[in-house]
């Protein structure tokens, strides 16, 4: 039909235009002419480190290896203007997505034009390709006023079912994505056409896992993306996009009625008996005066829209939200803020409606050069990868838990920041820090919910005071963390003590910590955890750096019939080299 017609003519011009640019007098070859010639035409940079750990307990079953081998690199080639920028990372270690972690990526640049090539991501939009990880090639190019952005690649690894392990990942087909995205950007007046697919391939595991409700599926993503601005002051901007979404591949093709211009697409794109189509829209409008500025925003989303070119996304809501911020006090004290109403069951077939009141606020106060304090709140939903400060100061090395991907999906969010400078002196420097933040969230681990109705509570209040003509540093630091769950309240609490001495002109660094916590389930001391550890590093020329490094960790078990108390070192040894043919 027309649309069909149409995409193909789009594709075609943006063909021409990506032809033209290169072949143009200004295009990428006459760049490489212009540079022949020049002095230091190709530069070479960049460095590699290897580290070794060795690994001994006593009361414990060995839980990891006694020696585990690290490598790292990157090398970054100037060829003519272009910058190829080359990273590999590589360790003897298994993780629990049952492959070692070995990543590398190349991500070359020229003026306008840039790569990916290797383990990368990119971001088109929300609703479409949004920062999933992929194995392949990416393109940007921003020739003047342009826009052009295209990716393929592998979006997930095969991992096959195996109802035998308990540590096994969760089963999934490998998926292919690619996308294309193209338009114009004149300051804030923009227009981009965006077009994303991936499909999971049948029979790259064994069979389908349907007792585990995981289904080979397909994904087309169609949006158009535009803001334009008004008498100086005002701008709009709004996103439209379609969802289609295949459940299952191997359901019976056909050709709808309703969203005729998705039959095919040009061979794009194939509906089947279990494709659903779902809208996102997205839109706002703001003012910005010289001292503040104020907006209304609208974003609606079908219950059942998905992309697979996110990680998480959240449907079958409509927000209307309202935003402002200015500046006041001379500048001492920034607000910014926006609240609205959020509405879901979009479509009437949930047994309940749930209506709530949404917005965020943040307050920044510079009371004096030496007193800063801040403060934010949110209820919006959003997910990120939280950390207890406890998983930093216990851990063994710097490379444990490489493979942790726990997502936390956080309804609410509060947080108080302060610092206070108590002395600053050419020879004496003294630091005060607070921080306290609030969070009720729900963990979820390769898109499963782990548990609900969570809060978490961290608490963190630090000193440092640096003695600057004898290099050193001494900082003291008391942490707090409370989870409250359904049935479980869990604390941990402790102090940490730190020096830091350089010695040889800053050649020579040593560090000397210590920290002391204990765990509290229910309000009953579980466990007392005790690491001291202590680290060095010479530096020879600036581009040689040796380090050694121990680390010990004693846990004394609290209950009575636990037989856990163990006592774990570390010793690492390492080496470093940068380089730079400047």
């Amino acid at each position: 039909m027309n649309f069909n017609k149409s995409l193909h003519s789009l594709f075609k011009a943006l063909y021409a235009i990506i032809v033209l640019f290169f072949l143009s007098e200004h295009g990428l070859f006459s760049q490489n002419l212009e540079s022949i010639g020049k002095e230091n035409p190709i530069t070479v940079s960049g460095g590699v480190s290897v580290n070794q750990i060795f690994y001994a307990n006593n009361g414990l079953d060995s839980r990891r290896d006694p020696y585990s081998f690290f490598a790292s690199g990157n090398i970054n080639f100037d060829l003519y203007g272009w910058s190829v920028p080359l990273s590999f990372a590589y360790s003897n270690q298994q993780v629990s997505f049952q492959q070692p972690f070995n990543q590398y990526s190349v991500n070359p640049t020229y003026k306008w034009i840039s790569g990916h090539f290797g383990f990368t991501n990119m971001n088109f939009s929300p609703y479409t390709l949004g920062g999933h990880n992929f194995l392949g090639a990416g393109v940007e190019a921003r020739p003047g006023k342009w826009q052009v952005s295209a990716m393929y690649g592998r979006l997930l690894a095969p991992v096959q079912p195996d109802s035998t392990s308990e540590t096994r990942g969760i089963p999934s087909f490998r998926r292919m994505g690619w996308g294309v995205k193209a338009g114009y950007a004149d300051g804030q007046d923009q227009l981009h056409f965006i077009i994303f697919n991936a499909k999971d391939d049948v029979n790259s595991i064994d069979y389908v896992p349907e007792e585990e409700d995981i289904l080979p599926e397909e994904n087309l993503v169609i949006s158009l993306i535009g803001s334009k601005k008004l008498f100086s002051r005002v701008v709009l901007n709004a996103e439209y996009s379609i969802s289609g979404i295949t459940r299952d591949t191997r359901t019976e093709a056909i050709s709808p009625e309703e969203y005729r211009f998705f039959n095919n697409v040009g061979g794009l794109f194939q509906p089947r008996i279990s494709t659903g189509y779902y809208n996102a829209f997205n839109s706002g409008i703001n003012y910005q005066a010289d001292a503040f500025t104020v907006g209304v925003g609208l974003e609606r989303i079908d219950p059942g829209y998905r992309t697979l070119g996110a990680y998480f996304f959240n449907n079958d809501l409509i927000n209307y939200t309202v935003n402002a911020a200015t500046s006041i006090f001379s500048g001492k004290v920034n607000l910014a803020g926006n609240i609205g109403l959020q509405k879901d069951n979009l479509d009437g077939e949930k047994v309940s409606t749930m209506e709530r009141t949404v917005g965020s606020i943040n307050v920044g106060f510079a009371a004096s050069e030496k007193l800063n304090i801040s403060t934010s709140y949110s209820n919006f939903t959003s997910f990120t990868n939280i950390r207890s400060q406890f998983v930093d100061i216990n851990q063994l090395t710097p490379y444990d838990n490489l493979d942790t991907l726990n997502f936390t999906q956080i309804s609410q969010n509060a947080s108080v920041n302060g610092s206070y400078i108590l002395q600053s002196s050419e020879d004496r420097r003294q630091n005060l820090n607070v921080n306290f933040s609030f969070q009720d969230a729900a963990d979820q681990q390769g898109g499963v919910e782990q548990n609900s109705g969570s809060q978490f509570y961290l608490m963190n209040a630090s000193y440092s005071l640096s003695l600057v003509p004898k290099s050193m540093t001494i900082s003291g630091s008391f942490n707090y963390n409370e989870n409250k769950a359904l049935n479980n309240n869990t604390r941990t609490l402790g102090p940490t003590l730190a020096i830091n001495q350089s010695f040889l002109d800053k050649a020579l660094r040593a560090t000397l910590s210590s920290s002391y916590n204990s765990s509290f389930s229910n309000g009953d001391n579980t466990a007392n955890i005790l690491n001291i550890r202590s680290s060095g590093s010479y530096s020879i020329k600036k581009k040689h750096n040796i380090n050694l490094g121990l680390a010990m960790v004693n846990r004394q078990s609290k209950r009575e019939s636990a037989t856990s108390d163990f006592t774990e070192f570390t010793a690492t040894l390492g080496y470093s080299y940068n380089f730079s043919s400047r």
